[in-house]
């Protein structure tokens, strides 16, 4: 039957009992299966977690840069710690750590959202941000298009 209509005999599922043939282009047939595992392997869950550390007194300019660079993790899907790392007397300053990861999530608002509030562990404060899931749901719409 195969041959009479130009097609391939093509096994689907040899485990089964009967095995599974079917009819259909063999070309045809092996570009679809790697569309198949190329949008499988496209969705998946890729991000890890990326480290930004900063200091209680970080000037503008140092903040703004990192800040950047929490921002490309994000949309390249990875979560962000954001670190306050404390050393000798500035401990008594928590509070400046306090309010530059709330700039922090503050600022990177509409690229993520805050996972884990700050907290102090040791002589560090940390909090981590987590990407949105819409903002990348709406891209890959746009990537299809």
């Amino acid at each position: 039957m195969a041959t009479k209509a130009g097609l391939d005999l093509v096994e689907i599922s040899p485990g089964a009992d009967p095995p599974v043939v079917s009819i259909v282009d063999y070309g045809k047939f092996r570009y679809r299966q790697k569309r198949k595992e190329r949008k499988a392997r496209k969705n998946q869950n890729v991000g890890g977690l990326k480290e930004v550390k900063f200091r209680p007194n970080t000037e503008d300019h140092d903040y703004n840069f990192k800040m950047k660079h929490a921002q490309e993790f994000l949309e390249s899907r990875h979560k962000v710690k954001a670190t306050v790392v404390f050393r000798g007397r500035q401990l008594a300053y928590k509070e400046q750590g306090f309010q530059l990861l709330e700039r922090l999530a503050g600022d990177l608002a509409e690229f993520g959202q805050i996972e884990r509030k700050p907290t102090m562990e040791g002589r560090q404060m940390t909090m981590i941000i987590a990407p949105l899931k819409e903002r990348h749901k709406k891209e890959d719409k746009e990537e299809q298009e």
